[in-house]
């Protein structure tokens, strides 16, 4: 045996012993699967529904887009505040729809609970693109927001209502929009054909808008969505994700060309900056980077149509593998002690469930291609990829130094203090009367545990260090995010199936 194949061996070993090494103990990943799901209904806006099963909640922001004429009640409030953030939505939506389409037949009777959360963003949505060339991409202030603490049914703040238009363009949150359309079409294709049709026929002109006044919404809203969720990578990469989902729902060969002929946006425009080896960022997936996702979800095509000599997505896809795998000399991540997929930066669980769900969808396409990745003389298989993404499921789940679930209502010990109004405010159930913007602050500097669980939501996580302090002002570890647990919604439906 030559010296490189030992070091590979022990690499291979350590790696597995900390990273998707075999889990300590058994997770329920049906229940899991069911909460990370209801989640979403904690999230809602909007006048909810009779079924309404986080029943803490009660209705709110009814008044949504009544001053300028429009109907913008629903929807989802993307964190802990109560402003409705339309790039973040759109993105969890796609992601949440991805989920449903690649792993829908393995949730059982969650599938329906799954196309609800997603049903509950797309009739907002189809809300926020009823006036030709035009989206209406946030609503409420955020300045004004953050400097409250009140229950989403309380807030007394600016329902500020904001628009892209061909004058003031936002093409990354117009095509993220268009498509969470087109992703969420093709899921009721069988179900209710005529809302997929609507969902599908909408995607493609808000598509056509953000294509045709091209510009980012960082300049047109400036302070309304910076530094809040800001774009920092470019819109392009928006364009070609939403390019290449119109193409899925409609095999129209115009979003193939679109995609074929504007990839060179992607390589001009795909600098990143930090991780370990830096470079072109072929492992970011994100609200706000679609790279990773695109060549991921693309990489079937290239793979099984036999069209390598000309489409580039699988060897993206193998690229981003490399900077995600532990044991790869061109990884760009880092992993805590404790096993914990990081990145710099806020809200890290984001990019564990994002990174980890691409790995599964991949390695589902190497095992039907019969292709195996590369990383410099690294071999990865696709069941090496489906045991790093195990070991993030099951470290988030309680499999961590601290020995805690960091999903609220799973297992013995989850956080208790997270940074949530509607969690950390008492319910209208237990107290009635209006608590004013600054009436909450006491109740958020309380050391008393939340009063309302937020069942199934993932929060930001421990630090790199696997250390989490189990406290509201710490933002970035306690506070949960839909888009945290849209890509998990599929990895638990995944290993519901295969544990």
């Amino acid at each position: 045996m030559r010296l490189t194949t030992v070091v590979v061996v022990v690499v291979l070993l350590l790696c597995s012993a900390v990273v998707g090494g075999e889990s300590g103990s058994k997770h329920d990943y049906a229940d899991a699967l069911s909460k990370s799901i209801l989640f979403f209904e904690g999230q809602r806006s909007g006048r909810l529904p009779s079924n309404q099963r986080m029943n803490w909640r009660r209705d709110s922001g009814l008044s949504d887009g009544h001053e300028l004429g429009a109907d913008l009640v629903g929807g989802y409030y993307d964190a802990g505040d109560n402003i409705k953030f339309g790039f973040p939505m759109a993105f969890s939506t796609t992601v949440l729809a991805w989920s449903v389409l690649e792993f829908g037949d393995l949730m059982g009777e969650e599938e329906g609970n799954a196309k609800d959360a997603v049903r509950w963003a797309t009739d907002y949505l189809l809300k926020a693109t009823n006036v030709s060339d035009k989206v209406f991409v946030q609503v409420g202030d955020p300045d004004t927001d953050h400097n409250c603490w009140e229950r989403p049914e309380d807030m007394d703040t600016p329902r500020t209502v904001y628009i892209v238009d061909k004058d003031h363009p936002g093409s990354e949150v117009a095509a993220e929009t268009a498509a969470a359309l087109a992703a969420a079409s093709i899921i009721f294709n069988v179900t209710d054909p005529p809302y997929a049709l609507i969902l599908v026929q909408r995607a493609i002109k808000v598509f056509d808008f953000a294509d045709r006044y091209q510009g980012s919404y960082n300049d047109s809203l400036g302070g309304a969505v910076c530094p809040f969720y800001c774009d920092f990578n470019g819109y392009e990469d928006e364009l070609l994700w939403a390019a290449a989902w119109l193409y899925k729902a409609t095999h129209n060969k115009y979003y193939w060309n679109y995609l074929m002929n504007n990839l060179h946006t992607l390589k001009s425009n795909a600098k990143f900056h930090g991780g370990i080896n830096g470079g072109e960022s072929f492992g970011e997936f994100g609200w706000d980077n679609k790279h990773a996702g695109l060549n991921v979800l693309f990489s079937n095509v290239s793979l099984l149509n036999q069209m390598l000599h000309f489409n580039p997505f699988h060897t993206y896809a193998d690229k981003f593998v490399c900077t995600v795998l532990p044991e790869s000399p061109t990884r760009s991540v880092n992993y805590s002690q404790g096993g914990l997929l990081f990145k710099q930066g806020g809200s890290n669980m984001q990019h564990t469930t994002a990174l980890s769900f691409l790995l599964i969808v991949y390695a589902r396409v190497l095992a039907g291609a019969g292709k195996v990745v590369q990383c410099g003389n690294i071999v990865a298989t696709q069941s090496r990829l489906i045991e790093v993404a195990k070991g993030q499921v099951d470290y988030i789940l309680g499999d961590n130094p601290l020995g805690m679930s960091y999903m609220v209502g799973f297992g013995t010990k989850f956080p208790q203090r997270i940074h949530h109004r509607g969690s950390s405010l008492p319910s209208l159930t237990q107290h009635p009367a209006h608590i004013a913007c600054k009436g909450g602050t006491p109740y958020y500097l309380t050391p008393s545990p939340n009063p309302n669980l937020l069942i199934g939501a993932v929060v930001g996580g421990p630090n790199a260090t696997d250390g989490y302090p189990d406290s509201r002002p710490f933002a970035e570890e306690s506070e949960p995010t839909t888009y945290i647990n849209a890509p998990l919604v599929g990895l638990l439906a995944y290993f519901k199936s295969h544990s």
